[in-house]
């Protein structure tokens, strides 16, 4: 019992900002239950929730300022790693050449021109899908929709990481090393069932199309790289992210 409580305090302390406390023997012990990251996932989707329950509560703030907030919030609470590494993944895909200039150019430090737009468009992506969001119903499903996309955006990084085949040494490879199909199944069936109680049948289709997009960033990183490294990871964290709030955005219209 002791470690499993040692694996979630790591997880909270791997994954997002809270001040938790983190060690080696923590992160071993949450390497050894994967399956928590949508776990975790969905309780930062909690606190995000809470914050524009907050924020709509005031009613002085338009749709706009609340989606800036919000990602504020995100990055405030999650920090800035899986967005650098979404960065260094662009990086490598924008580079021209064989699989290991590839490799090279993603681990560089100094971001390029693939790093710089891939953010763009995840930041922009998902500042739209916030503003569309709220929208559709004065702010009522707003909060709901974040509680799915964080927990959908953290099992996106377990669908990776249980399929994927490691690049090189780090926190990425012991990611990989240490995701048994049994986590991809327990951590696919918890975030089902939240997204399902949380948002319905609406939400079964955003975690479904986050799922789909964590496949979609492993197969590019197979194909351009030869395997997947923590920057592959963090990148399915945000993409997954956005894919999650893209489909709510968008189905939420189309069924006006």
């Amino acid at each position: 019992m002791r470690k499993f409580l040692s694996a979630i305090r790591s997880g909270f302390g791997f994954l997002s900002t809270i001040p938790v406390g983190i060690t080696m023997e923590g992160i071993e012990n949450l390497m050894k239950h994967i399956y928590l990251f949508p776990v975790v996932g969905a309780v930062i989707g909690i606190i995000f929730a809470l914050i524009v329950i907050a924020l709509t509560t005031i009613s002085i703030f338009p749709p706009i300022i609340v989606s800036l907030f919000i990602i504020i919030a995100i990055y405030y609470f999650t920090g800035f790693n899986h967005i650098d590494g979404l960065a260094d993944f662009g990086d490598g895909l924008a580079a021209h050449g064989t699989k290991e200039k590839k490799i090279t150019a993603m681990r560089d430090t100094a971001i390029g021109t693939g790093g710089v737009v891939f953010c763009m468009i995840a930041l922009l992506g998902v500042f739209v899908s916030l503003v569309s969001i709220q929208e559709l119903d004065k702010f009522l499903l707003l909060p709901y929709a974040l509680i799915v996309a964080e927990t959908s955006a953290k099992q996106s990084m377990v669908t990776v990481a249980a399929f994927g085949r490691r690049l090189h040494a780090g926190f990425g490879a012991m990611t990989v090393d240490n995701t048994k199909h049994s986590d991809l199944i327990i951590g696919t069936v918890f975030s089902a069932a939240v997204c399902f109680v949380v948002l319905g049948v609406m939400g079964i289709g955003a975690f479904i199309v986050s799922q789909l997009s964590g496949l979609l960033v492993l197969n590019t990183a197979n194909r351009h790289f030869g395997g997947v490294s923590g920057d592959v990871v963090g990148a399915a964290n945000e993409i997954g992210r956005l894919a999650a709030l893209l489909y709510i955005g968008g189905a939420g219209w189309m069924l006006l």
